[in-house]
């Protein structure tokens, strides 16, 4: 049996203060296997409860049109982050002009596109961040590792391994 191929490589991130170290681990892998990066950034939509208390003050369709043109700003604003942060950390790194990293801002409930992300790239691995308390994953890293059908490299984030 030949050992896996990867070459797609989803990388999610919060863009929190502890997204470098993963990273630069997606780099890593990224460089050890000449694979792609996609860079993914997911923004959760508004609430239930918060759609049923904009409704009450304003008609539905305005609701959907502050909502779309409030969603098309926030996901400009967070492509605009996730750009600077890669032209931020790869210029901080050495060998990174070969690297092929593609920004992505989606919107949803964190887990599910990111499973949905990795189904439609035809995602090899996906590499994420999971803040790490008694050998216990976060709730998204846990939902992700338990329906993905790809390996799922989790890093563990907080200030003691940094």
């Amino acid at each position: 049996m030949p050992l896996p191929k990867i070459k797609t490589i989803l990388y999610t991130t919060s863009l929190n203060e502890y997204s470098r170290p993963v990273f630069r681990h997606a780099v890593q892998m990224a460089r050890q296997n000449g694979a792609h990066i996609h860079m993914l950034h997911v923004v959760e939509p508004v609430g239930e409860m918060g759609h049923a208390l904009i409704s009450s003050y304003l008609p539905e369709d305005m609701v959907k049109r502050v909502h779309d043109e409030g969603i098309q700003h926030v996901l400009e604003k967070m492509r605009s982050r996730v750009a600077d942060f890669i032209d931020e950390e790869l210029a901080s790194l050495p060998d990174t002009e070969s690297l092929v990293i593609e920004p992505q801002v989606a919107e949803g409930p964190f887990a599910d596109t990111i499973l949905d992300q990795a189904e439609k790239l035809d995602a090899d691995v996906i590499i994420m961040g999971a803040e790490s308390g008694f050998g216990h994953h976060g709730h998204t890293a846990s939902q992700v590792i338990r329906h993905a059908p790809i390996p799922v490299y989790v890093v563990p984030t907080g200030k003691q391994f940094i």
